[in-house]
């Protein structure tokens, strides 16, 4: 049964990991906003209350599906998102979407090929994710749009108002662990730019995978 406390014994290791994710990027104007599809809704919603603020005149949503989506999303990541930022209130003549990426440096990389398309070279974007990705996304673009001003935001949510919205903490502890391992691992296979890692992140880490917390590890 899902739960929506992490254990006791290592919510500190949780909240190092949900803190070291966390860009901490000053939101400012961008040419773009860029929502990177996911399971998560709350991207979109993000998405619309950063258009409302007038953080950017244009969107592009950008998703296929993977196994932790189909279900939720069945028409694609992508296409959900872009319903919902219209239910609430963003033209839909200012939304693109990217309907075929299955992981982050296609997102990109396929969102640059759809502004591209539509005459659209940016000179800044915002990358709209899950809290957790936000340090994985920056890394990737840095290293296939490096060119491009990148500012990276989420839901300024609390780490247990996170879970309690995702109503499943073992999946969002997952997440966090396997987007851990991401940041070193990815940079090792070139996917992505290093990024520094302190050593009670790494720690953290550790006891979370001992702990059990593997099954987004790859």
């Amino acid at each position: 049964m899902a739960t929506t406390m992490p254990p006791r014994d290592l919510r500190a290791d949780v909240e190092t990991l949900w803190g070291y994710h966390d860009m901490g990027h000053e939101p400012r104007r961008c040419d773009v906003g860029i929502g990177l599809g996911s399971h998560d809704l709350g991207v979109a919603t993000h998405t619309a209350e950063l258009y409302h603020q007038g953080m950017f005149p244009r969107i592009v949503f950008t998703g296929a599906n993977a196994p932790t989506t189909i279900e939720r999303f069945p028409r694609g990541e992508a296409v959900h998102y872009r319903e919902h930022a219209i239910a609430l209130g963003v033209p839909a003549e200012v939304i693109s979407i990217e309907t075929q990426a299955t992981n982050t440096s296609q997102n990109l990389t396929n969102s640059r090929q759809v502004l591209a398309e539509a005459g659209v070279r940016p000179e800044s974007v915002m990358l709209i994710s899950r809290p957790y990705q936000q340090r994985r996304a920056y890394a990737t673009c840095r290293k296939v749009w490096p060119e491009i001003n990148v500012v990276c935001s989420s839901q300024p949510l609390p780490l247990d108002e996170y879970i309690a919205g995702i109503d499943d903490v073992d999946r969002v502890i997952n997440m966090l662990v396997g987007d851990t391992q991401r940041i070193t691992e990815y940079a090792r296979r070139g996917f992505a730019i290093e990024q520094d890692m302190p050593a009670n992140v790494v720690d953290a880490f550790q006891r979370l995978v001992a702990a059990g917390y593997t099954s987004r590890l790859i």
